[in-house]
């Protein structure tokens, strides 16, 4: 049996659309609620792997990924999100607002989010591949 690890043209397009969705989420949320306080600051950065786990299970579900092809999915979303952040941070800086404190509270946020999914999905797939005997 044949394992498909490459995404088709239909999960990359609802990929993208997933992408491109999640980063207006996360920039609403930016542009909205810059100051949030120290504390609610460190939360956030402490529910990171809670939104990671479920930002892999939307890429899983919404891409309809096999396990073979969630780093594929992952990759392609957080990347798509983190090309549409630069661009926003270089030349759009005033959507996320004009605070470079905020600017650079809320880049770590974003580096922060992206390496905590990337982890989160690099472990499913191993977690998965473990159950699965025969697949490497």
């Amino acid at each position: 049996m044949e394992v498909e690890t490459m995404l088709r043209k239909s999960q990359i397009a609802a990929l993208t659309l997933l992408a491109a969705i999640m980063w207006a989420g996360v920039t609403y949320q930016i542009k909205h609620n810059p100051n949030p306080g120290e504390t609610r600051e460190i939360m956030r950065f402490l529910l990171a792997p809670v939104g990671g786990v479920i930002s892999v299970w939307l890429c899983k579900v919404v891409g309809r990924l096999s396990n073979e092809q969630l780093l594929a999915g992952t990759a392609l979303v957080g990347g798509l999100a983190m090309v549409l952040d630069g661009a926003a941070l270089r030349w759009f800086h005033g959507l996320y607002g004009f605070n470079e404190q905020v600017l650079r509270v809320a880049a770590a946020g974003l580096l922060w989010g992206y390496g905590v999914a990337y982890l989160i999905a690099i472990v499913w797939v191993s977690l998965a591949t473990r159950k699965q005997p025969g697949l490497s």
